[in-house]
């Protein structure tokens, strides 16, 4: 899974994206800072790991895994190729989700690229240039429909599709589901169309204004609704990249914080794109692994090796919740709550599994 971290230039986004990812970009107080799209490889938490660890006495434990992309700063006529607005676009087609950072602080030491803090007016910015650059690519894809529905009713009926989203676009709003069938709007999300992939914002706050919301943020959330809005401060965000688990918990808790700005990052990413996390666990592994809600077992096994897919006869699964109350998997297997699951089992988040196959 990737999300896409965007914004204009100097809103911290880079900032935000080297706490939560360690990954080391650079970072600085002038636009374009950020050339070539960074990518940084995170740990999902989950306790749930740590727990089968000991109840297993594991050798190792593996988590799932996120890649966050750090994209070059947008500006106003990117879709035109401003700064660097054709790479930036090229990059941004390519991720699941997309973490918009917008800037609700004032620092008189941190220059905006418009001259002014106002998320309002940096998101409208922002907005309408994925939207001329979609308007410009669907475009392009009606004129070749249109030579293709002479001749083909499954291209005429795409060319309808593909002009009511132009119609959508030309307003200056974004192709919204309910307007669409299933089968067309699973057509459209094959487009690689930046304006229908999941959104959703950070707003980057001072360090003291992490509790009550300020007018920026405030300003912000009525103008995103219902998309989520993730309050963080880079610069806390930064401190705590820095500490070990220990002490990352007495930070978190002496800052009345229950959680760092990266598990809610991911938390609302994977609320997004229908994500859920089943696991596996032994003596010599614990390990997480992330599929869509709706997955059927042999596919989820299918994340493993395929040849456990090919060959899948059935998964043993226990509830996490079953396995912690019942103390080991021998009780759990006593007590009748590991179950025997075929071809057609949806996994569900929490399930610790074994596989059963044969090739």
């Amino acid at each position: 899974m990737q999300i896409g971290i965007i914004g204009l230039p100097n809103v911290g986004k880079s900032t935000i994206f080297n706490a939560i990812t360690k990954a080391g970009a650079e970072s600085a107080n002038y636009p374009f800072c950020t050339i070539d799209p960074n990518v940084g490889v995170v740990s999902v938490p989950d306790e749930r790991l740590k727990v089968l660890g000991e109840m297993y006495q594991t050798k190792k434990i593996v988590p799932t895994t996120i890649e966050f992309v750090d994209i070059a700063g947008l500006v106003k006529g990117a879709s035109k190729g401003e700064g660097l607005g054709n790479k930036f676009l090229a990059n941004i087609r390519e991720v699941d989700a997309v973490a918009h950072v917008v800037r609700c602080f004032d620092d008189d030491n941190v220059v905006h690229v418009s001259g002014k803090i106002d998320p309002i007016d940096d998101i409208e910015t922002i907005n309408l240039e994925l939207i001329f650059a979609d308007l410009e690519m669907i475009d392009r894809r009606i004129d070749k429909t249109r030579r293709a529905a002479k001749a083909s009713k499954e291209a005429k009926t795409q060319l309808a599709v593909l002009e009511k989203v132009k119609s959508y676009l030309e307003d200056g709003k974004k192709p919204d589901k309910t307007a669409f069938n299933d089968d067309e709007w699973h057509w459209i999300s094959q487009l690689q169309m930046i304006c229908t992939k999941p959104f959703f914002y950070i707003a980057n706050v001072a360090e003291d204004e992490l509790q009550e919301d300020n007018a920026y943020v405030t300003a912000l959330k009525g103008k995103v609704a219902p998309a989520e809005v993730i309050k963080i401060s880079a610069k806390i965000e930064e401190e705590i990249a820095i500490l070990d688990d220990e002490e990352r918990e007495e930070f978190l808790a002496a800052m009345g914080m229950s959680s760092s700005g990266l598990d809610r990052v991911i938390t609302v990413a994977y609320r997004l794109l229908g994500l859920i996390s089943f696991l596996t666990a032994g003596p010599d592994e614990c390990r997480a692994w992330t599929v869509p809600k709706g997955t059927k077992a042999p596919k989820a096994a299918g994340k493993i090796h395929t040849d456990i897919e090919r060959g899948f006869i059935k998964a043993e699964i226990t509830s996490y919740d079953d396995l912690i109350q019942a103390g080991s998997e021998a009780k759990a297997r006593e007590q009748g709550v590991t179950r025997t699951e075929g071809k057609d089992y949806i996994m569900q988040d929490g399930d610790v599994t074994f596989f059963r196959f044969n090739v």
